[in-house]
């Protein structure tokens, strides 16, 4: 029953019962009664209507918004997978190595950044970059209508070792030696605990890591490192994570860089980001994470040399989590 003619009813209701104890009033005030009854009927009537009419106009504008919502992601796919291409060429482009390349079967640079949304126009910053296997890619995808930024070791740092070292020095001279490539990539620091400076608040549109939340974890860095992410990133924007990724036989009170992928959420969550998408892109059902070596018993370290060699190669790189999470719309810059 609506409400105006529910609103009828009792006013009918109240009229009878008025009638009914009021008989020795006038015919007049009886005829009164009724008319402002009738009165209230109508007004309530006419409030029915406009609130229907309200609902309508709110479910209309939530249809737009959500058509609106949906071309908006429409664009943004058609974006990404127009990137892909880009990302693809780069991918076996001369500036890499023969043995960079013959890694892509293992990594799945495409799939994995299409997953996080990577659009040849955005502002990303890529943490610790190591030997520039990912830098290789997104330097020159980024190179015209985005921009890179390669968050590396201060080399300000007291008691820098020696990889940390080498790592920055590998990416200064191959900026310094392929301009080409590499010239109009950024350099920001992240040396946690030490310092970190990735950039302006706000200002990036995705930051990935690749393979190092493990040291970061071992290091008591994580939560700082994952709070700067946070920071930097505008509201909406993408952490892209792909990480070693613990097993049921793995050791976890020993360092052998495979995280559980709760403990990696969990941190970013803790970070103020919210999981957004979970891809098995880079997992491995081959490998059982609980090598005698860790992580780097498998290639590319391989680091038992020759024992065992052709097991660990049949085997493949390490099983990854591959993870996508946002930074609310609505949270501060």
């Amino acid at each position: 029953m609506s409400q105006a003619r529910r609103t009828v009813l009792l006013a009918w209701l109240a009229l009878m019962g008025m009638a009914a104890g009021c008989a020795s009033q006038s015919t007049e005030s009886a005829a009164d009664a009724a008319a402002n009854t009738a009165t209230a009927a109508d007004s309530a009537a006419r409030t029915a209507a406009a609130a229907a009419s309200t609902t309508a106009g709110a479910a209309a504008s939530a249809a737009d918004e959500a058509a609106a919502s949906a071309t908006r992601i429409a664009i943004d796919a058609g974006a990404v997978a127009a990137t892909s291409k880009a990302v693809l060429a780069a991918s076996t482009a001369a500036h890499r190595s023969p043995e960079h390349i013959a890694r892509n079967v293992y990594r799945h640079p495409v799939e994995t950044l299409a997953f996080f949304g990577l659009r040849d126009d955005m502002t990303v910053v890529e943490a610790l970059p190591g030997e520039l296997w990912y830098t290789e890619i997104l330097a020159p995808v980024l190179r015209e209508k985005g921009k890179l930024v390669a968050a590396s070791f201060d080399p300000a740092t007291p008691n820098m070792v020696d990889y940390q070292k080498k790592a920055h020095e590998l990416l200064l001279r191959r900026i310094a030696d392929e301009p080409a490539v590499f010239g109009r990539v950024g350099v920001a620091k992240l040396s946690a605990p030490a310092g970190i400076d990735l950039g302006a608040p706000g200002s990036v549109d995705m930051v990935v890591t690749f393979r190092a939340t493990h040291g970061w974890l071992n290091g008591g860095v994580a939560d700082q490192i994952y709070a700067a992410f946070f920071d930097v990133l505008k509201p909406g924007g993408i952490l892209g994570i792909e990480q070693h990724r613990a097993g049921p036989k793995t050791n976890l009170e020993a360092f052998s860089g495979y995280v559980p992928e709760e403990k990696v959420i969990a941190i970013a969550e803790k970070a103020g980001f919210v999981l957004e998408a979970r891809s098995e892109i880079n997992a491995n059902p081959k490998d059982t994470a609980d090598w005698s070596a860790g992580v780097w018993t498998l290639p590319p370290s391989l680091r038992l040399g020759d024992v065992d060699r052709a097991k660990y190669l049949a085997i493949g790189e390490s099983d990854r989590m591959t993870l996508r999470f946002r930074k609310p719309a609505a949270a501060k810059p």
